[in-house]
């Protein structure tokens, strides 16, 4: 695990880059990047999912500058700190489900689950993307595969 920085008390960029600090624990920072996006998920989840959607949107949009920006100031190629995409990711998984517990955290694992392991083509999309696209988007097709798999579920057990 890359040391880090102290720039992300000093910095804004870098502080929301590592998840408002989430991505400083020296375990699991992805995990507690995630657990950042469940707390900001919750009050994001009773908008219209019109609204949901454009935010979670503009929050990859704003994730590409962000870790891109943050990832070429620290010189570490994604940063294990940079939990920016967790947080977003866990919105597109979480995209047009029920907001309650159960799918919380039936989300918050398989998200998880996928973003760790990284199958194919998730880790390709890792490696093929530069700077801040590619800290986004492998995280991105992570949720959508999460995404997919819970809206079947759901739409299997109603």
């Amino acid at each position: 695990m890359a040391q880090t920085p102290a720039s992300i008390w000093r910095n804004p960029i870098h502080f929301i880059a590592f998840g408002f600090g989430a991505g400083a624990s020296p375990w699991a920072p992805g995990t507690m990047g995630t657990l950042v996006g469940v707390l900001l998920y919750w009050p994001l989840s009773f908008l219209p999912l019109s609204l949901y959607a454009l935010v979670t949107l503009a929050c990859f949009m704003v994730g590409v500058w962000l870790c891109g920006t943050t990832e070429r100031d620290l010189g570490v190629p994604d940063h294990s700190g940079i939990v920016w995409d967790e947080i977003v990711g866990f919105f597109i998984t979480m995209f047009a489900l029920p907001h309650t517990w159960f799918w919380v955290i039936a989300g918050f694992v398989l998200f998880r689950v996928f973003d760790i392991l990284k199958p194919p083509p998730i880790r390709w999309l890792e490696r093929t993307f530069p700077g801040g696209w590619g800290v986004m988007v492998d995280d991105a097709f992570a949720a959508i595969l999460a995404c997919v798999i819970l809206h079947i579920f759901y739409g299997l057990i109603g």
